[in-house]
């Protein structure tokens, strides 16, 4: 009976993790109808239903979500065990989870990676790219990268770059066509590649600031794009102006296929942090990617 409870409480969780029979399946690798049946089978054995499901939804009722409050500490506690055990091995392993946007992946976290994982083949790194400010706790990821204005104060956070500037760029062919701004008022006569943003859907508005004055300017254009590279392409190819983190269009501005603009309007701002929850209990696999991904300056 325990390792039946057992088993079909694991599933319970990835189902009430996914809320979807379909996902929660192909991730632990059963069909959804064995699934459904260990489900079954739990909520018959306790005599209360822990799911509430529709054709089109699946979410925990009262009494699923207090065992879920109950389980995943409990089971956090268990995998971290396991993990530290690993650490009995000779070297280093282990799995890191991490949910970072997608400019930190290309140019901060990748970069460090490759040399990282080359030298510890026995720790996995898995990575989730999602532009949105993931909450890491209910996603169950070990870390996460933020802007420093981002990070939240009951985290961690350890830097991991150094303060960056943003840059209005464009092709040449469109300044010649277009003429260039002088301020940043001036945006608002030119087209311009906007961004969609992932938490609340609207339109990022562009910020400048000069000797303390800040402005946010709201352009418009023929394209949106919620990518940076889909971005940058956009105003290689001439289609407007755009507002990018200026170490991505580094060799684009000096190989000439870009140009920047309003460049003393861009003032730096703190670059990125790796943050993690106070309270969780780390492994030797996550203490060394820490340590590889730690800012040092003049390093």
């Amino acid at each position: 009976m325990l390792k039946e409870n057992f088993n079909d409480l694991i599933s319970f969780l990835a189902v009430a993790r996914e809320r979807s029979f379909t996902k929660a399946a192909a991730k632990l690798g059963v069909s959804q109808s064995a699934l459904s049946h260990a489900i079954r089978g739990l909520e018959e054995r306790l005599a209360l239903r822990l799911l509430t499901r529709t054709t089109r939804s699946v979410a925990p009722t009262e009494a699923g979500e207090k065992l879920i409050a109950s389980l995943e500490p409990r089971f956090a506690e268990i995998e971290g065990e396991l993990e530290a055990l690993s650490e009995m091995r000779e070297r280093p392993a282990g799995n890191i989870r991490l949910t970072a946007g997608e400019h930190a992946v290309d140019y901060v976290l990748w970069p460090v990676l490759k040399s990282f994982l080359a030298r510890y083949p026995d720790i996995h790194v898995e990575i989730t790219v999602d532009n949105a400010l993931t909450d890491i706790v209910s996603g169950r990821f070990d870390a996460g990268i933020r802007l420093g204005e981002q990070v939240a104060k009951d985290m961690i956070a350890v830097r991991i770059a150094p303060d960056m500037s943003m840059a209005v760029v464009g092709a040449p062919a469109y300044f010649a066509r277009c003429g260039v701004p002088g301020t940043p008022q001036d945006l608002q006569h030119h087209a311009c590649i906007n961004m969609r943003l992932p938490t609340m859907g609207g339109l990022y508005a562009w910020e400048f600031e000069k000797n303390g004055q800040q402005i946010k300017v709201r352009v418009e254009g023929q394209l949106t794009f919620n990518t940076l590279k889909q971005r940058i392409d956009a105003a290689v190819n001439g289609f407007g102006l755009a507002f990018i983190p200026d170490d991505s269009v580094a060799d684009d501005i000096s190989q000439g296929r870009l140009v920047r603009v309003l460049q003393e309007w861009c003032e730096p701002f703190p670059g990125y942090y790796l943050y993690y929850p106070s309270r969780k209990q780390h492994t030797t696999a996550f203490a060394l990617f820490v340590d590889a991904l730690r800012y040092r300056p003049g390093g």
